[in-house]
Formats: structure tokens, C-alpha cells, sequence
């Protein structure tokens, strides 16, 4: 048994807010670049050229990379065999955000009430999803979720019947009447199966793998490049003003699902999609 204090939960989660709303990720970055070699229309190629000079000005001076600094989305995975000491986890977590944010002078977005909508000052509380695995390890992941994308997101209850060619639609679906609100070139999140829950949490989590990393799964892998190709022939492009890089990557995640249902999820994120991992 390996015991870790919940104070380096908050400190490392202090840390990655700041990091995460101020440095693209390599993985990102890798995209990016990619993506201004590999754009077909001259305009396309201009804006994300501006798209990569605003990134980097952002690093170099220490300024958010995008004005909505998110709501802090955290994945927790706590090793079996860790004993958590300190105070509890989630106000360990949200203390993180807190201190981040502030210290960090990011803008806070979150509303205490859906409806009454006073803002809490202090950009808490977090989006927490736990889960335990083997190990004696904490793995942190935090992923800052601007809302200009996540207002994008779709679920799709598909009938069985629909089989792959209604997720291909509904996917396609979902990108296409994003448009250029998701802030594109965006990184498409799906995840396929479960229930009404599963498949948004899923499709959130396909958000912070690596990006362009496939799934092990062949037939998930092929739709994942046949996705991305169908999305990039939309014309959206770069800043929704024409081109051929929509999207940068697509990430399936499925899980197994009732008789009944095909539950489909698809969560979009902007050309920044944010996230980082640490693990105690």
C-alpha cells in the first residue's frame, strides 16, 4: 500500500491548469504543423499559419492560448493500491482548480446555478470522473473544455437497425452543423455504445488521447481515418472559412451496449483541444 497525500493532487492540478491554458500540447503542436503542410487552399494555409503564430506568441509571453479558458474537466484513475490521505479528493481537486486558476489569472467561467447563473469566482467546481485501476499510481488528467466546441456536441440514440452507416451519419451530422463554431480545425471525440451516459463520457475521453493515436480495435481504427477523411471532404476548414483540414484527428471509443440501443456520442473539440497527464 502507498500512501500520497491529496495536497500533491492539488498542487500538480494547479499546475496543469496553468500549463495547459498557456502551452499547446507536443501532440498538438505535431498536428498543427502537419496540417499547414498538407492544407490544399491557400487561405486555409494562411489562417492556420495565424492560427500557430497566435500559439506561439501565447508561449512566449505567457498569455492564454484562447480567451475561454474552460471548464476544468479532471480524470482521476487512483491505483487500488493507493491510500489517499490528507482531506477528501474532491476538494482536494477543486482546490487545484482554484489555486490554477487565480494564480494563473485565467478567466473564470463557471456559474454556481444552471439558472441563476452567479459566477463562483474562482472557475470551480471541476467536472470530476473517477475510476480505479491497478497499481499504486494516481494519474491525472486535466482537460480545460472551452465551450464554444462543447456547445457542438451531439447524442444520438441510433436503433440497432442503423448499424455503422447511421454512426458514420451521425457523426458527419454533428461536424457539419458545428461548422466554424466549434473553432476549427477541431478534434472529433465519438464514443459508440453503453448507454444514454457512457457514450458522452466516452467520446469526452477519446478527447484527451494522443492525438492522431488509433484505437487497437481494426475495424474502429478504419472508421476513425475513414471519419477523418469524410469530415476533411466537408470544405468547413480551417476557421470554418473553407479548405481541407476540418478536423486534425478522430478518436473512437466504444463499449458494449443493450440489444435494444446504439447510443452514439460525439464531442467536439477546437484546434487547441486541451490536455495534459501527470501521474503521482
Amino acid at each position: 500500500m502507498r500512501t500520497v497525500n491529496v495536497s500533491e493532487i492539488t498542487e500538480n492540478i494547479k499546475e496543469m491548469c496553468i500549463e495547459a491554458n498557456h502551452y499547446l500540447s507536443k501532440d498538438m503542436e505535431a498536428a498543427l504543423k502537419h496540417s499547414q503542410e498538407t492544407e490544399a487552399s491557400p487561405l486555409g494555409r494562411q489562417i492556420l499559419g495565424q492560427l500557430s503564430e497566435n500559439l506561439q506568441i501565447a508561449a512566449d509571453e505567457m498569455i492564454p492560448i484562447c480567451q475561454d479558458t474552460g471548464m476544468a474537466v479532471v480524470f482521476l484513475e487512483v491505483g487500488q493500491d493507493v491510500h489517499l490521505e490528507g482531506g477528501a479528493v474532491e476538494e482536494a481537486v477543486n482546490e487545484g482548480v482554484r489555486k490554477g486558476y487565480t494564480e494563473g489569472y485565467l478567466r473564470k467561467s463557471v456559474v454556481g446555478d444552471p439558472i441563476e447563473r452567479v459566477n463562483t469566482g474562482d472557475n470551480t467546481p471541476a467536472v470530476i470522473h473517477y475510476s480505479i485501476v491497478p497499481g499504486d499510481t494516481v494519474r491525472i488528467t486535466v482537460a480545460p473544455k472551452g465551450f464554444g466546441s462543447e456547445n457542438m456536441s451531439r447524442v444520438f440514440m441510433l436503433k440497432p437497425a442503423d448499424g455503422i452507416e447511421g454512426v458514420k451519419d451521425a457523426i458527419l451530422k454533428a461536424v457539419s452543423e458545428a461548422g466554424p463554431n466549434a473553432c476549427p480545425p477541431m478534434v472529433v471525440g465519438v464514443g459508440i455504445g453503453g448507454t444514454f451516459e457512457k457514450c458522452a463520457l466516452m467520446a469526452k475521453q477519446a478527447l484527451t488521447r494522443e492525438t492522431g493515436a488509433h484505437s487497437t480495435i481494426p475495424y474502429v481504427r478504419e472508421l476513425e481515418e475513414e471519419m477523418l477523411e469524410k469530415i476533411n471532404g466537408l470544405g468547413i476548414g480551417p476557421g470554418g472559412l473553407g479548405g481541407t483540414t476540418t478536423a486534425l484527428a478522430v478518436h473512437i471509443n466504444t463499449y458494449p451496449t443493450h440489444i435494444a440501443g446504439l447510443p452514439v456520442a460525439v464531442n467536439i473539440c477546437c484546434h487547441v483541444n486541451r490536455h495534459i497527464v501527470r501521474e503521482l
